[in-house]
């Protein structure tokens, strides 16, 4: 699907987060989820300022570190361009995978026994906190 994406970057002032890093992350995020793919462009850095109303210079700081890591490339005149994609096998999208498939269905068993969307968070946080501990227990 390559050509130009569907991402769109929601800046949370109040998060304590720096917004390159915001921005960073929800690529991050789109890249996981297979919104974004190798070949997708990143919308531009003017496209990004008039949606979110930040710096041009945070926006092309965020793409900076993206090409840092070899997720997108630069073409002078073209615009930004997804490279590679995270974590997915190749050739499987995040969004048909099986993990997705139960996640999903654990949080339909949460919102049906009661729990609040913020509830589910806390406890999914916790459980990924607890499970990539640095010291691997």
């Amino acid at each position: 699907m390559a050509g130009s994406a569907a991402v769109e970057f929601r800046i949370d002032r109040r998060s304590g987060v720096a917004t390159y890093l915001q921005i960073v992350q929800q690529t991050k995020q789109a890249l996981r989820l297979g919104v974004l793919e190798p070949g997708d462009r990143l919308p531009t850095a003017r496209e990004v300022v008039e949606a979110t109303a930040i710096n041009p210079n945070t926006v092309l700081k965020a793409y900076r570190e993206l090409e840092r890591e070899g997720l997108v490339e630069a073409r002078r005149g073209l615009g930004t361009f997804v490279r590679r994609t995270l974590g997915t096998a190749a050739g499987a999208s995040a969004s048909d995978s099986p993990l997705r498939t139960e996640l999903a269905d654990w949080a339909r068993r949460a919102r049906s026994a009661g729990l609040e969307k913020d509830d589910v968070s806390a406890l999914f946080t916790a459980v990924l906190e607890s499970t990539y501990r640095p010291d691997g227990t």
